[in-house]
């Protein structure tokens, strides 16, 4: 008879192990506590607008290809891949921007159009990038985190000085024009920390936005949780919506045997959970829990967001489809998120147009648009503070992209620490997970698999190996060779 396997949760690591532990002939059910699979992935439609509630990038594309070869298919059996050109814009101010575009050669002359000389640089730097990419995104980050010795190797041995500096201190070795550092240590604020507290080897976040590109699937990133749920489903996955798990029943042997979901108790012989870690460990009893309230505490979490989702009545001038303001101080920013957890006086904050790729997600004539602040997690969400955010970026976009938009909102929504808290049982609210600095990074972080409860185990940007969704891809994977290994 097969074994039975509960999943908590539905989003891009959940999906991910449950259509590997189907193949190895599991019977897998998946709990979703919301009304709709995909977790922080969900979707929000409107008077004919389509806005993706969570994850807007698509990078990495390699990732997913590898993903679905596991199972003898490609990504675009499931959506249609666009890559975007430009990949994004950066605005500094009304009268300085950069344009990232769809290939190294124009990236560099962009470059070379700010600071003489750095195209070559950049050559340099990207190809430093690249070699990491290759030793960390094909072999180090599908090592499951389970002793330090996975990250001793050959080519890592060369690399063990850019453990020890950071992405801060090599961008600056090299480049010296404000504009360019912050480009350079944008993609690493996808990692969750602080580019001075980013070890120097996840340069390689540069490749994956140079060298790879930046991409949409048409339709929004709500595809791929589809395409996945649809490939999950012919492995024989079984997922029930509204289905909030509320305990973690164990045995007296201390092993899990299932779960209670909506008063019922639902039997297994493995319980994983892609949902919130420190959530999670709060359905056991306290002395099952592995991580104390003071451990996760005193952990640098990846930032929370306020987002809005904007309908226009007009089309929006001047911007592309992902478009960055970086027209105030980047480091009072950072400060505010890592150092002070305030809200931040002045914040960066980062828009997307996917109705100016897709035709699909607006109405004709219309735009719809994703505006994103970073926040320390944590912080008081009140409606009164939403407003006067929006208003304050609002205001900014306005004077830098010349035009009027705020006349022509149709409606907005918000989210933020509350939503993410309510919807997700997010610790803090915290949008992306656990941080990947140098003290929590692969063995460093909590595990996949509990070390007080047997068969149960854990998936996830909070666990191996890290935040984003490429890497919530590959933590499906890693914790289902992991059950295979020990069931």
């Amino acid at each position: 008879m097969k074994k039975k396997i509960i999943i908590i949760g539905s989003g891009f690591s959940s999906l991910s192990a449950s259509c590997y532990l189907a193949q190895q002939g599991y019977e897998v059910e998946i709990f979703e506590k919301n009304s709709s699979i995909g977790g922080r992935a969900r979707q929000l439609k409107k008077e004919g607008f389509t806005f993706d509630i969570g994850p807007t990038w698509y990078w990495m594309p390699d990732v997913f290809e590898r993903f679905f070869a596991d199972f003898n298919t490609t990504p675009q059996a499931y959506y249609n891949l666009i890559k975007l050109s430009p990949a994004y814009k950066v605005y500094f101010s009304k009268e300085e921007s950069i344009t990232i575009g769809d290939t190294l050669d124009k990236i560099y002359a962009a470059f070379e159009s700010i600071e003489k000389g750095s195209s070559q640089k950049l050559e340099k730097f990207i190809e430093k990038a690249r070699s990491n990419y290759d030793i960390a995104i094909k072999d180090l980050v599908y090592r499951p985190g389970v002793s330090p010795l996975e990250l001793i190797t050959p080519q890592t041995a060369t690399k063990l000085n850019q453990f020890f500096s950071t992405i801060a201190k090599e961008v600056r070795r090299e480049f010296k024009n404000d504009q360019l550092i912050q480009v350079l240590e944008f993609p690493v604020l996808f990692l969750g920390a602080k580019p001075s507290d980013t070890p120097a080897f996840y340069s390689f976040m540069n490749f994956a936005d140079f060298g790879l590109g930046t991409w949409h699937p048409k339709g929004g990133m709500y595809q791929v949780i589809l395409g996945l749920s649809e490939l999950a489903k012919s492995l024989g996955v079984k997922i029930n919506l509204n289905a909030s798990a509320e305990k973690i029943l164990v045995d007296n042997h201390n092993k899990a045997t299932g779960i209670i979901s909506n008063g019922k108790e639902h039997q297994a012989d493995i319980v994983l959970s892609g949902a919130d870690y420190h959530h999670t460990e709060t359905l056991l009893q306290p002395e099952l829990r592995q991580y104390s309230e003071t451990y996760w505490d005193k952990k640098t979490f990846a930032p929370s967001s306020l987002l809005f989702y904007v309908g226009f009545d007009k089309k929006i001038e001047n911007v592309e489809h992902h478009t960055l303001f970086f027209d105030v101080d980047f480091k009072a920013h950072a400060k505010a998120i890592y150092d002070n957890a305030e809200w931040p006086e002045e914040p960066l904050f980062y828009a997307s147009f996917p109705s100016k790729t897709d035709d699909n997600i607006a109405p004709q004539g219309k735009e719809a648009a994703i505006f994103l602040i970073p926040l320390a997690p944590g912080l008081r969400d009140e409606q009164s503070l939403r407003e006067r955010y929006f208003k304050k970026i609002i205001k900014r976009f306005e004077e830098i992209t010349n035009q009027n938009v705020s006349d022509y909102v149709i409606f907005k929504e918000s989210f933020c620490v509350n939503d993410f808290v309510k919807d997700y049982n997010s610790y803090k609210g915290n949008a992306y997970g656990l941080a990947n600095t140098l003290f929590q990074t692969a063995f460093l972080r909590p595990k996949l698999k509990s070390k007080k409860v047997k068969s149960l185990y854990f998936t996830g940007q909070l666990t191996v190996p890290g935040p984003g969704v490429p890497p919530s891809l590959i933590s499906g994977k890693l914790v289902a060779e992991l059950i295979k290994k020990h069931n």
